[in-house]
C-alpha cells in the first residue's frame, strides 16, 4: 500500500488544554522528507543487531533496568510471605497448634491465603490507578508517586502486630506494587531500540529473581531465630528499594513515545539524545515515533479504557490479559511458595531454606538465559516449547508424589520443583512480559498493561487460595500431587496460545498494528510482509 495522507480527525476542544495536548500536530504524513526520516529510522532499527543496539544505547538499557528494578518490592514481599509460612517463630507466634506431641504449629489455609492474596487485591487497585495516572503526569511521575506511597505503606506492615493488621498491611502495599508492574514494561519497551526490547522487558523476569534471592537469603539466616525479629528484620529490609530508585528514576529520561502523544517534541528529541541516539539520528527516530503515532491517532483517537474492548484492540487486549492470566497455571505458584512446599513434600525446614536459595539462585541464571534465548527464537516459540516442557514436568512431579514415599521420591520431588521454576524462570516467565510490552498499541499502551495485569491478579487470588489449600496439612495435603492440577491449566494455556499468539518478534509497533487491523491469523503473522512504506 501507498503511503497515502490520511487526514486527522478533530479531537480538540475549546478550553481543555489537557486534551488538547493529547494530539499530534505533525506534518509526517505531508512531508515527504520527514516520511524518509521515518522510513530511515525503522529501517536502521531492523537492520541493527542486539550488541550493536547494546552498545550504542547503553543509557536505554540502564533507565529500561532502573524501571524495571521496581519489580523487585512486589516480588521481595510475595516471596517474604512465602516464607514466613514456613519460619517457625512466625507459625508458633500466629498459627494453631497441629501436633502436641512435637509442638507443631502451623498457619490456617484462610489467613496463608489472605496473607498471599491481600497484596494482590491492594495491586489489582494500583494496576487500574496507573494508566489513567500516566497518561496524564507521565511514567517517571508516576512511578515516583508509587515509590512515595511504597515508603509509607511499609510501616503499616512493619508495625503489624496481628495477622489482621500485617493482611491490611499487605493491602495497602500492593498500590504500588500495580503501579509498578503496570508501567515497566511499557517503560522499557519504549525507551530502548527494536532489538533490546525482549531483553529489556525480560529484566522485570529478573526483577523477581533478584528479590526472591534476597528474601530467601534473609529468611534462612533468620530462621532459627525465635523472637519476632525472624519476620520483623525481612519486613524493614523493605526500605532499602524505594529511596534509592526513587532518585534515579527522577533522574532518568520521560519515555520519547509518551511525550509524543503529548505533543511536546522538543522535549522528545531531547529524551532520545538522553537514550543514546546521536544527534544526526534522533531526527529520523522521531520521525518515525510520530508516523507510528499519528497512523494510531488516526484510528482512534485520544486513549481511553473502553478503548480497549473495541475493535481490533479487544484482540490485543485478550492476548495481554491470557499472557499475564497464564502466569499462574505453569507451575508458578509452586516457585512462590517453594520452601513451604519443600516441606510438604518432606524435606526437613533448615534444608528447605537451603533448597530455596539454591532454587531462587538458578531463577536468576535461567533468566539470564532468556536474554539469549529470545534473540535466537521467537516469542511464540519459547513460550510454547517451555510450556510444554513444563507440562511434561508437572505430570512427572504427580507421578512421583503418588508412589510410596521416602528420601528419594522427597528429593525427586523437590528436584522437579526446582526445575519446573528453572524453565519458567527462562522461558514464560520472561517472554511473556516481551509479549505484553509489544502487543498494545503504543496509544493504549499504559492502559493496557494495567488491565493485563488485573487480569492477572483475577487469577492469581483464586489460584493462591487453591495452591494453600492443596499444600497445607490443614487442608488437602497433596504436596507433589498438585503437579496433576498444574499439568492440566498449563496444557490449557499451551492449547490457547497455538491459535491466538502471534509472532513479534522484530516488527516495529507501525507493523504490529497494521497486522492486527489487517486481522492477521496469529500464525501467519511471522511469515506476513509489510511494506516500509504502508500506513494501514
Amino acid at each position: 500500500m501507498s503511503p497515502t495522507v490520511l487526514e486527522p480527525k478533530d479531537e480538540s476542544h475549546p478550553n481543555e488544554k489537557h486534551e488538547k495536548a493529547d494530539i499530534l500536530h505533525s506534518e509526517v504524513f505531508t512531508n515527504s522528507d520527514l516520511m524518509n526520516d521515518a522510513f530511515d529510522g525503522e529501517n536502521r532499527e531492523h537492520e541493527m543487531g542486539v550488541w550493536e543496539a547494546a552498545r550504542k544505547h547503553p543509557w536505554a538499557c540502564f533507565w529500561a533496568f532502573i524501571m524495571c528494578f521496581t519489580i523487585i518490592m512486589e516480588a521481595f514481599d510475595m516471596f517474604l510471605n512465602g516464607n514466613f509460612v514456613a519460619q517457625k517463630a512466625f507459625q508458633a507466634r500466629y498459627g494453631v497448634l497441629v501436633d502436641a506431641s512435637t509442638n507443631t504449629y502451623a498457619i490456617p489455609t484462610k489467613w496463608q491465603s489472605a496473607l498471599f492474596q491481600s497484596g494482590q487485591c491492594g495491586a489489582f487497585v494500583g494496576v487500574f490507578l496507573a494508566g489513567p495516572i500516566t497518561n496524564h503526569i507521565g511514567y517517571r511521575w508516576t512511578t515516583i508517586l508509587g515509590l512515595v506511597l511504597m515508603n509509607a505503606t511499609i510501616f503499616i506492615s512493619f508495625f503489624a502486630d496481628s495477622l489482621t493488621a500485617l493482611t491490611i498491611g499487605q493491602a495497602f502495599e500492593g498500590v504500588p506494587w500495580g503501579i509498578f508492574i503496570a508501567n515497566s514494561p511499557a517503560y522499557a519497551s519504549e525507551v530502548v531500540p527494536l532489538p533490546l526490547r525482549s531483553a529489556c522487558t525480560a529484566t522485570l523476569q529478573m526483577s523477581w529473581s533478584v528479590g526472591q534471592i534476597i528474601v530467601a537469603g534473609v529468611t534462612y539466616a533468620t530462621n532459627k531465630r525465635d523472637d519476632q525479629w525472624a519476620w520483623r528484620l525481612p519486613l524493614a529490609l523493605q526500605w532499602i528499594f524505594p529511596t534509592p530508585l526513587l532518585i534515579l528514576i527522577f533522574l532518568a529520561p520521560e519515555s520519547p513515545w509518551w511525550l509524543i502523544r503529548r505533543g511536546r517534541k522538543e522535549e522528545a528529541l531531547r529524551s532520545l539524545e538522553r537514550l543514546g541516539e546521536k544527534p544526526e539520528n534522533a531526527p529520523q527516530a522521531l520521525a518515525m515515533i510520530e508516523r507510528t503515532v499519528k497512523i494510531e491517532e488516526q484510528i482512534g483517537g485520544r486513549p481511553k479504557l473502553l478503548d480497549l474492548v473495541k475493535g481490533t484492540d479487544l484482540r490485543r487486549t485478550l492476548i495481554t490479559c491470557l499472557m499475564y492470566a497464564s502466569q499462574n497455571f505453569a507451575g508458578n505458584l509452586i516457585a512462590n511458595q517453594a520452601t513451604f512446599f519443600f516441606e510438604q513434600a518432606g524435606i526437613t525446614p533448615d534444608r528447605a531454606f537451603q533448597l530455596n536459595l539454591v532454587n531462587s539462585c538458578l531463577q536468576f541464571i535461567a533468566n539470564a538465559c532468556s536474554w539469549f534465548l529470545s534473540s535466537w527464537f521467537g516469542r511464540r516459540t519459547i513460550y510454547l516449547y517451555g510450556t510444554a516442557v513444563n507440562i511434561t514436568l508437572l505430570i512427572i512431579l504427580g507421578i512421583v508424589a503418588s508412589i510410596p514415599q521416602d528420601n528419594s521420591t522427597n528429593l525427586a520431588q523437590a528436584s522437579l520443583a526446582i526445575l519446573i521454576s528453572f524453565v519458567f524462570a527462562g522461558a514464560m516467565g520472561p517472554i511473556s512480559y516481551t509479549i505484553i510490552s509489544e502487543t498494545s498499541s503504543v496509544r493504549l499502551r499504559a492502559l493496557s498493561t494495567g488491565v493485563g495485569r488485573a487480569a492477572y491478579y483475577v487469577a492469581e487470588i483464586p489460584m493462591i487460595y487453591l495452591a494453600s489449600r492443596m499444600l497445607n496439612t490443614t487442608g488437602w495435603n497433596m504436596a507433589g500431587k498438585c503437579g496433576y492440577v498444574w499439568g492440566g491449566t498449563a496444557a490449557f494455556c499451551w492449547v490457547v496460545a497455538y491459535f491466538g499468539l502471534p509472532e513479534l518478534k522484530n516488527r516495529s509497533y507501525r507493523e504490529s498494528d497494521i497486522l492486527f487491523n489487517r486481522r492477521i491469523s496469529a500464525r501467519k503473522f511471522k511469515s506476513t510482509v509489510i511494506d516500509v512504506k504502508d500506513n494501514e
